[in-house]
């Protein structure tokens, strides 16, 4: 295996998968799941993942029911939600209670990702 991070990236729209894919597998091992249940199986069988960023609307179970729930299971992982909409009361106090690390608008901004990892890794929130 490469010294490339590994990120799992999840949201219910093929299509978004596979653009998030396009844009950061060069830069990042970016595993994808399209379910928080999903997520919550690939995090089990993939320990060295670091980071987690997820759809806010899906159906089944949002992404915030599936942070909140990866989160006590990963407490060193840091999650990330993106979404099409504005922040929500909801997402803001995830972000205030330390359960999200930041939110993301869609359409996604590679770049915009891209420096916030950076900084986190460059802050030591993230071990490579």
């Amino acid at each position: 295996m490469n010294d490339k991070m590994t990120l799992l990236y999840i949201d219910d729209e093929l299509i978004n998968v596979e653009l998030f894919e396009l844009n950061f597998n060069k830069k990042f091992n970016v595993i994808t799941g399209l379910s928080g249940l999903d997520g919550l199986n690939i995090l089990e069988s993939n320990p060295e993942i670091s980071l987690v960023i997820s759809d806010m609307k899906m159906p089944l179970m949002s992404g915030l029911e599936f942070i909140r729930i990866a989160k006590k299971k990963y407490p060193n992982t840091t999650f990330f939600i993106i979404t099409g909409f504005d922040i929500t009361e909801e997402i803001a106090k995830a972000i205030d209670e330390k359960i999200i690390h930041k939110y993301f608008q869609k359409p996604v901004k590679v770049k915009e990702i891209e420096n916030t990892i950076e900084n986190l890794s460059l802050s030591k929130s993230i071990n490579f």
